[in-house]
């Protein structure tokens, strides 16, 4: 009993300082903004303040409803699992202000699969810190690379060629690099910031500097797609 009260503590401590962090923040947004908008400071801040509060409400209200529909849809009544809090806390606060829909969508698959005993995914922390860091091209490409059969294709090392991503991937089976080409350039910025955060590994030369014509999947990056993906039925 002592450690839940402890626990409701700090949960009402973060929530009090999260709504002063929002304060402060619209505070120090109309001070910035004033520095290119003639308006008076005291109401610049309160106009940012209400539409940051505003877009995330609206945020907020989509996020509930995502997670209801989502659930009825995997013919599921009810979370049957706690997250710790202090993964519930960051996950939440990211995926109420994540505006672009489908980005929001696999954090309510996040939340429907952990909340769930029946799914056996976990929410881990590193899920949390690598969707909360990419946009949705990278979540785009990682949807792609992480759908090819791995375990059909051990015995090739696992190789995949990017030229074709995010629309498909493919295991590479040629001699040499020399004969593949590089993808775009929007879709190499993306794998490099995936390698920085372990979703994937560039393939680097004998200097060292990247190859962005192949890449190699990673355990992480396999298992936070599959814990933002609900499996067939």
């Amino acid at each position: 009993m002592t450690s839940e009260i402890i626990e409701s503590a700090k949960a009402t401590q973060e929530v009090a300082k999260t709504a002063s962090n929002a304060i402060d923040a619209g505070r120090e947004m109309g001070k910035f903004a004033s520095g290119f908008i003639r308006y008076p400071l005291e109401q610049l801040s309160g106009i940012i303040g209400d539409k940051l509060y505003f877009v995330r409400k609206e945020r907020q209200v989509r996020l509930q409803k995502r997670f209801n529909e989502l659930l009825e849809q995997q013919a599921l009544t009810a979370p049957n699992k706690s997250i710790p809090l202090k993964n519930a806390l960051p996950l939440l606060e990211h995926a109420t202000i994540e505006e672009d829909d489908y980005l929001q969508d696999m954090w309510v698959r996040l939340l429907v699969n952990g909340t769930n005993e029946s799914t056996g995914i976990n929410i881990e922390r590193s899920f949390i810190e690598i969707l909360s860091q990419i946009s949705y091209l990278e979540a785009k490409i990682l949807e792609t690379i992480y759908s090819l059969p791995f375990e059909e294709k051990s015995t090739h090392k696992e190789i995949i060629i990017t030229e074709f991503l995010p629309d498909s991937a493919s295991f590479s089976f040629v001699e040499s690099e020399s004969d593949l080409n590089n993808p775009s350039q929007e879709v190499m910025l993306s794998l490099a910031n995936l390698d920085r955060i372990g979703c994937i590994n560039l393939s680097k030369s004998f200097g060292g500097s990247e190859i962005f014509k192949t890449i190699h999947p990673t355990l992480i990056g396999k298992e936070f797609i599959a814990a933002c993906t609900f499996k067939d039925k």
